[in-house]
């Protein structure tokens, strides 16, 4: 399903042709900033109209437009800078990162991380009314719609960055020419006298003796106008989304990203600017219920509503709504970007640091869409009431950044530091008075990411707290053991009747030589019992009779405790669950639920192997399941291979490689797949700087997948001979609490999965307590 949704799988070396030119880079990188200015204007008179202010708004429009284009101004020459430092890409997080160190980053991260989710709720949901506006019976699915485009953007993020471009490039200049034809004909209109002032019939007074009984003064009118401002802010977000996108242009990439850079801010500037002159002109007063935009009024105003004046009016409305609902491929670009660096400074989890099938963080994209089709939701889709969550988050990540560049000029005193310094210095005094502007006009009522930003803080500080945890954990030498001993086992077997699978089990059990094998069983008191030790015993082997207190799973963990605690440190407890296999896939799990939650149980008990031998009904030559002399003989003359899988050198590692030894395999090898070149090579030499006494190999992934390489190699091994069998270690982690499942990769569960199905392939899990 995932190929044909998404296409083939891209191989890693493709990552650096994945680049894009300066006009198709414009439409990914800034039709989050170039759209605002559909709603920007709207979002300023609504502030304007709805605290009093009335029909003199459209006396304050136009300057508020112009105070907001120069803070866009100074932002794009202060960028300009960033661009040019920090090539590899220059976001807020990187650039607080290396100047103020990891906690504020966090801080200036988290802010630009919340305001990515908002572009994706803001920019659908501005779209959305666009269409609304063009036919207003839509306004009663106005939540679904917005999901179902939420949906149609990150389908085609998954599907590549490339693909993603040439999506994305066609509505963008498609917006942009409607916008400058509507200015240019209303400009040209207004000029002539041609223009007409459309009032429409809204709940506002717009008229001038209505505005004179009730207008705001004094103070209230400045913190009415502050407000408006505020509001207005939203315009310039985006500004940063290039200087995060660096790499991914076509070399010289900081010279075409700075280019792309002041083309955006341009075409912002004129659209921005040109609405709220006509706006103005016109009288287009916002609409409570938010179902017309002023972008249409003004639209259909200088187009008319005749002829050819229609099919450009519906021509507008159509490229606003592409270009809104498809500015979210901003954040589509640069969250996951963002999110990738968070989790490789452990603030976030692993998960976030790999590229998908098509070379995008996939996991990044999901999250995405799900934490905005939230905000849809629980906003039902309002622009007007998401709006005052939006702008302070991208501020904040602005100040940290201009004020770190700042320092990054005075620290390296590079050839014109002193004009950089100027620049980004004003930069960020500039973006931290909008902060501040914004948080207070905002506060408490409008702000609730004021509140949102020192909560997600907090979660990504936990995060970083476990994984340091568990990072001293896997290093720390007392828990470390020996590297090259080759410990015996005591083997656990919970069987029934002597079935092929419980004899496989069994004779498993026998080939790794263990000091000990218990088969176990439980029954409830009563129970005939004498027919089950005569066929044991019939097959020479003796079984273990215990009373049934509880839940089977209860019964054996308790039984595995005493074992554990009658062996001592130096033996290996070996759990070996037999299993049988009728079904494929789901539909095997589902029915051998009881089993899979045995299995579950005895992986969080620490200090004990949890091995799983599946019978496969109709494989029986692949697998030894029965001997006329008894279990002991069904594994001779079977060459035994053991393959433990290495992601990465430390203590569950040697731990694991300690029980691969206890196996005494015919073969061990040692398997670390290459999901990341650099990651490889610091393996090979931990492995080598921890002197474990045996070789690692290094098997290639092209397509960054794990069970795909080992599956084959597996495979490989088996076809080496005809009376084979492989037992792969897996090193799996056991957390304390539940949510810290969700910092560790499922690979373990993934790989346990794959194998089940796998005639002849034997897989043990051992667990290591973080």
């Amino acid at each position: 399903m995932k190929r044909v949704v998404l296409g083939k799988p891209l191989a890693t070396e493709r990552l650096a042709h994945e680049r894009l030119g300066k006009p198709t880079a414009l439409a990914v990188f800034a039709s989050d900033n170039l759209s605002s200015s559909a709603y920007a204007t709207e979002e300023i008179l609504r502030v304007l109209m709805i605290g009093g202010l009335a029909g003199a708004a459209f006396t304050r429009v136009v300057p508020i437009t112009i105070a907001l284009l120069a803070v866009l101004a100074i932002l794009l020459f202060s960028y300009r800078q960033t661009i040019k430092a920090y090539p590899q890409a220059g976001g807020a997080y990187l650039v607080t990162r290396d100047n103020f160190g990891l906690l504020p980053a966090q801080v200036a991260g988290v802010a630009l991380l919340t305001d990515y989710i908002l572009t994706v709720s803001v920019s659908v949901a501005a779209g959305v009314t666009a269409l609304t506006s063009l036919y207003t019976p839509l306004d009663s699915y106005k939540v679904v719609i917005c999901l179902f485009f939420i949906a149609v953007i990150a389908m085609g993020n998954l599907r590549g960055v490339k693909e993603s471009g040439r999506i994305f490039a066609i509505p963008t200049y498609y917006f942009i020419f409607m916008m400058f034809a509507m200015i240019v004909a209303g400009v040209a209109r207004l000029v002539t006298g041609h223009l007409p002032q459309h009032v429409v019939g809204y709940d506002f007074p717009l008229h001038a003796t209505d505005y004179a009984k009730s207008a705001p003064v004094g103070f209230a009118m400045i913190w009415l106008v502050t407000r408006a401002f505020a509001s207005g802010g939203a315009a310039v977000t985006g500004v940063e989304a290039i200087s995060n996108g660096v790499p991914a242009f076509r070399p010289p990439e900081w010279r075409n990203a700075r280019t792309t850079l002041m083309w955006m801010g341009c075409t912002l500037g004129v659209m921005f600017l040109g609405l709220s002159i006509l706006a103005a002109h016109v009288r287009a007063a916002v609409d409570p219920k938010e179902i017309v935009s002023i972008l249409a009024q003004v639209g259909k105003t200088v187009f008319g509503t005749h002829g050819f004046g229609t099919f450009m009016f519906v021509n507008l409305q159509i490229s606003t709504l592409l270009i809104l609902v498809l500015a979210a491929n901003t954040s589509y670009a640069d969250f996951p970007r963002l999110a990738s660096f968070h989790a490789g400074d452990k603030f976030l989890p692993r998960q976030l640091t790999r590229h998908g099938d098509r070379l995008v963080f996939s996991n990044g994209i999901i999250i995405l869409s799900i934490l905005a089709s939230v905000l849809v939701i629980v906003f039902k889709a309002s622009v007007t009431r998401l709006i005052p969550l939006y702008a302070i988050g991208v501020f904040t990540s602005f100040t940290f950044s201009q004020l770190g560049m700042a320092k990054h000029h005075l620290t390296l005193k590079e050839p014109g530091w002193k004009t950089g310094l100027m620049i980004n210095g004003a930069g960020g005094v500039v973006s931290g008075l909008m902060t501040i502007i914004i948080a207070v006009v905002k506060f408490p009522g409008d702000a609730v990411i004021l509140v949102a930003v020192p909560t997600m803080l907090f979660g990504l500080l936990r995060v970083n707290k476990h994984y340091e945890e568990a990072g001293r954990s896997l290093r720390d030498e007392s828990r470390r053991g020996p590297l090259r001993e080759t410990p015996r086992q005591s083997v656990i077997i919970p069987v029934g009747d002597p079935s092929p699978t419980d004899v496989y089990a069994a004779a498993y059990a026998r080939r790794v030589f263990p000091l000990d094998v218990r088969l176990i069983h439980f029954a409830k008191t009563g129970t005939e019992l004498d027919f089950l030790v005569k066929s044991w015993g019939h097959i020479a082997e003796s079984i273990e009779m215990r009373t049934q207190h509880g839940s089977v799973v209860d019964d054996v963990l308790n039984y595995v405790r005493e074992v554990r605690a009658e062996a001592g440190d130096d033996r290996i407890i070996n759990v070996i669950i037999p299993e049988t296999i009728r079904r494929e896939g789901i539909t095997h799990v589902m029915h051998s639920w009881h089993v899979q939650r045995m299995k579950a149980a005895l992986v969080a008990e620490a200090g004990v192997v949890v091995t799983n031998v599946a019978h496969h009904p109709g494989y029986e030559a692949l697998e030894p399941v029965a001997h006329p002399e008894g279990s002991a003989k069904a594994m001779e003359g079977w060459r035994h291979v053991a393959v433990l899988l290495v992601s990465n050198v430390h203590n569950a590692t040697a731990r694991s490689l300690r029980y691969a030894r206890s196996l005494r395999a015919d073969e061990l090898r040692c398997v670390h797949v290459a999901v990341d070149e650099k990651e490889a090579e610091q393996a090979k030499q931990d492995w080598d700087a921890w002197n474990l006494g045996a070789p690692l190999e290094i098997v290639p992934s092209p397509y960054r997948q794990i069970s795909g390489p080992i599956h084959s190699y597996v495979r490989a091994i088996l076809e080496e001979g005809p009376r084979t069998f492989v037992t792969i270690v897996i090193p799996e982690f056991v957390v304390r609490k539940r949510w810290h499942h969700l910092m560790h990769n499922q690979t373990a569960l993934t790989l346990k999965g794959a194998f089940l199905f796998e005639p002849s392939v034997v897989v043990s899990s051992v667990p290591y307590a973080l």
